[in-house]
């Protein structure tokens, strides 16, 4: 199973980046994520689930926010910000899971 894990980890990454064109990749993304997270309870791939799923569920709320505000510039700068974040998670946890290590340490 963790040999899976370690396929199915970078996998969750490529999908998340790949919702910049394909949005419904992010939420496949995190379904895989909900669906394989007792698998890697206890190993240093757990934090990098734990990672993806908060990845998920901050930037949907700051797009949330973002949308709600569209039509006030501050909405563009939301949307804007989360996208920038976002992107910034991704790429972390992607290297930090080519170097072998956990998330959070």
């Amino acid at each position: 199973m963790r040999d899976s894990a370690q396929t199915i980890t970078p996998a969750v990454y490529a999908l998340q980046a790949a919702s910049f064109f394909f949005g419904i990749t992010y939420l496949i993304a995190v379904i895989i994520n909900y669906v394989k997270l007792p698998d890697v309870r206890g190993t240093w791939l757990e934090s990098h689930f734990r990672w993806q799923i908060r990845t998920f569920w901050y930037s949907i709320l700051w797009a949330l926010i973002g949308s709600i505000t569209y039509f006030l510039l501050i909405g563009w700068v939301i949307l804007g910000i989360d996208a920038i974040w976002v992107i910034y998670r991704i790429t972390k946890g992607w290297l930090y899971f080519s170097d072998g290590k956990e998330m959070y340490s």
